[in-house]
Order: structure tokens, then sequence, then C-alpha cells
């Protein structure tokens, strides 16, 4: 499922209020200079400081 493109112009990350990437095929909004992610549930962003999680992945 795709975001809207006008609700990504105003999406911002809810830790240092900066842009956000969109990763369709992995459904996350990503902010790189934090190294974190958000989910998206269903269409829905998951911008909650305590649900980001870090990114790129840590290798197992």
């Amino acid at each position: 499922m795709s975001l809207d493109p006008r609700l990504l112009e105003i999406l911002v990350c809810p830790q240092d209020k900066g842009t956000l990437r969109y990763d369709e095929a992995a459904q996350l909004l990503i902010n790189e200079r934090l190294g974190v992610a958000y989910r998206i549930d269903d269409g829905i962003p998951v911008l909650l400081i305590d649900e980001a999680q870090p990114y790129p992945a840590p290798a197992d």
C-alpha cells in the first residue's frame, strides 16, 4: 500500500522534526540522521518515539 504523496510532504520525525524517507517496499519511514525507522501499519504511519526501530537493522 502506498502513502499519499501529500501526506509524505508534511510528515516529520517526532524526535528531530526533520524529513523522513519513505521505503515503500519495507513500509517504513526512515530518519537516517538518527538511524531509526517507523513502521507503517495498514497505511497508517506509527510515528511514536517508543515504537521507532534501529535502521539499518542490526546484522544477526
